[in-house]
């Protein structure tokens, strides 16, 4: 589980680019930690959109199948 949610950082970064406040004043209005967590979400919003600020590890989900043909594999190959 993420601590910021993605609407959380994008509502935060829109505010810096609307010039509602700056990296400090947000972060104490929105509760992050510190700036220096707001400045690294309006830096990644600028370089890459709004993907800079989603979250980036996913855990993969695999099938049945697919485990058991991985245990099989193993098994056989030694």
């Amino acid at each position: 589980m993420t601590k910021y949610s993605f609407e959380l950082k994008l509502k935060v970064v829109q505010d810096y680019d609307n010039g509602v406040g700056g990296c400090d004043y947000l972060a104490k209005k929105y509760h992050v930690t510190n700036e220096a967590i707001v400045r690294r979400w309006v830096k990644a919003y600028k370089e890459l959109g709004a993907v800079g600020i989603q979250r980036k590890r996913q855990n993969t989900v695999y099938s049945t199948q697919f485990k058991l043909n991985a245990v099989n594999l193993y098994l056989t190959s030694t």
